[in-house]
């Protein structure tokens, strides 16, 4: 009897080629799979657990999610809500809101699991449960379909392939001994197997920290060790790094509660044979100083990675980033196999610890943009666009409406931009969310040039105390010098159709990010596209 469990519509396995075969029911699968059905494409997820969403059946360990629910905006507008909720997927029904399952700022991962169980189901999606595939291989000389086996021997056929498996890997440094310590993964969570115990942990990100924060009331010391400086979430804007939700130890390590930070080398983790350890530390803070110092649980925090060994040789990805996540194109393709594409958090080397494409809030316009790159390569299907008049009010008006209420420009700033193309005859086609770097994507005559909007942070921006009263501070009124600003803004960028170097227009940085004002915002703007936009290009002729 098969222990597989299957969505309503989900086929079985067969000799039919599909359009798109995914792996991983996770946020991204699912994400996908909503566009990959709105569209009528064939396709069908296949995903290892029993539902959606496994990585969160234990993940965090602790249970709390570090992505914002943020329900009380005091917007009525579902676009802008979007910037502060990063845990809903993109659809088109209202009831399909994170916001709906919890009230918590930051809620717990078991209201995520119900979460995409119920997107799975209210949106029909083609899903093969506890399908674990075990190898990946393509047909013909690299070019013909991926030919994808499953652990029970069944074989699927797709043109295109699509992983959306997330990291799956331990991240573990090459320590000798650490293969006897604890793993993030499976060590003990309940703060009384550590009362009155000294605890090593390596690594300093979010888990090693949520695993710190709680053991604070039962571990007699706690040492957090790696070798690069803690770097702050508020502080970088990355939200990967650290977050002040889980930074309660800094607090008892500074004022002087046992507990301490230890910024250097892990050289060897030796277990005792009474089943202690002793771990020998190398400082970066005292002239490389050693010293060998005694712990009674080890536990490793270090992140995790993507696992590529499904694939056979002739279709094995490249991996980038000490091979911890597959090389991309801007197109979301890997480097090296063409047709095989990544969605979801193994994205994340296009923005890598400064973005937001390894989390939901900025993944789920990823695969927004993968599924119109897919549309537009596979199935002749332009990039959405709308015409407007390439007339510097005109287009003044468009940007500022877009980013003033976009949540994809918002959510993946420096990543995804919209684009107005010149066509050298009065008119312009305006793109939205196109990947910044993706030419091809842009297939519309622009004889008289390329305009390119952003959100971006400002220079040095992840070097400066936002605190500190001291530090020199942009007026917010002062649209001279908008480019000196450190927060986000928006920035458009005129690239010229002779391939010249592109020109930048900042718009000044407001607390409330509300670009607005006619003088500060608005008629600035507007003089840059009039000293860019020509009336005509010569030569061209406006079509009948």
């Amino acid at each position: 009897m098969s222990n597989e469990t299957r969505a309503p519509n989900a086929p079985r396995a067969s000799n039919d080629t599909l359009d798109y075969l995914v792996i991983g029911a996770g946020p991204a699968g699912l994400q996908l799979g909503y566009f990959l059905s709105r569209t009528g494409r064939s396709h069908l997820i296949l995903e290892a657990g029993p539902g959606p969403g496994t990585f969160f059946r234990t993940f965090p360990r602790h249970r709390m999610l570090i992505s914002i629910n943020k329900k009380h905006t005091g917007w009525d507008d579902p676009e802008l809500n979007l910037r502060m909720d990063w845990n809903s997927l993109l659809s088109d029904a209202p009831g399909l809101l994170f916001t709906r399952y919890s009230d918590r700022y930051f809620p717990v991962a078991d209201d995520m699991v119900r979460y995409l169980a119920d997107f799975a189901d209210a949106c029909d999606l083609p899903i093969l449960y506890e399908t674990r595939v075990t190898r990946v291989a393509r047909d013909g000389d690299g070019d013909g379909p991926f030919q994808v086996t499953d652990e029970r021997g069944r074989t699927y056929t797709a043109r295109r392939l699509v992983v959306a498996t997330g990291v799956t890997r331990p991240n573990i440094p090459p320590i000798p001994g650490i293969e006897t310590a604890d793993l993030y993964g499976t060590h003990p969570t309940d703060p009384r197997a550590y009362v009155d115990q000294r605890v090593l942990i390596i690594g300093k990100g979010n888990s090693a920290f949520e695993t710190a924060d709680n053991l604070v009331e039962t571990a007699a010391v706690i040492h957090v060790a790696g070798p690069n400086s803690v770097r702050m979430a508020w502080r970088t804007h990355y939200v990967g790094h650290l977050r002040a939700i889980n930074n309660g130890l800094l607090d008892t390590y500074q004022l002087k509660s046992q507990n301490a930070l230890l910024d250097g080398d892990v050289k060897r983790v030796d277990r005792q044979a009474d089943g202690s350890y002793l771990v020998t530390v190398s400082f970066a803070r005292a002239d490389e100083v050693t010293k060998d110092i005694p712990y009674d649980s080890v536990i490793v925090c270090t992140g995790f990675r993507f696992d590529a060994e499904i694939f056979e040789a002739g279709c094995r990805p490249e991996l980038t980033i000490a091979g911890r996540f597959p090389a991309l194109t801007p197109a979301y393709e890997s480097v090296d196999v063409p047709d095989l594409y990544f969605a979801g958090t193994i994205t994340q080397s296009r923005d890598f610890k400064r973005g937001t494409s390894g989390f939901i809030h900025g993944f789920r316009y990823g695969v927004r943009a993968l599924h119109r790159v897919l549309e537009h390569r596979y199935h002749d299907t332009a990039w959405p666009s709308r015409e407007i008049p390439a007339d510097p009010d005109a287009m003044a008006a468009a940007v500022i409406e877009r980013v003033n209420r976009s949540s994809a420009l918002w959510q993946q700033f420096g990543l995804l931009g919209d684009a107005l193309v010149l066509d050298g005859r009065g008119g312009a086609r305006y793109l939205e969310e196109v990947p910044v770097d993706l030419e091809p994507a842009i297939e519309h005559d622009a004889a008289a040039g390329i305009f390119r909007v952003t959100l971006e942070y400002g220079p040095e921006h992840d070097k400066v105390d936002p605190f500190d009263v001291a530090v020199g501070r942009i007026r917010q009124s002062d649209a001279a010098r908008a480019a000196e600003g450190h927060y986000l803004h928006p920035v458009v960028r005129f690239h010229p159709a002779d391939g010249g170097p592109p020109v930048a227009h900042h718009v000044t940085e407001n607390l409330e990010n509300e670009w607005t004002s006619r003088e500060v915002h608005v008629e600035p703007l507007r003089a840059f596209f009039a000293g860019h936009v020509p009336d005509r290009v010569p030569g061209h002729v406006q079509s009948p």
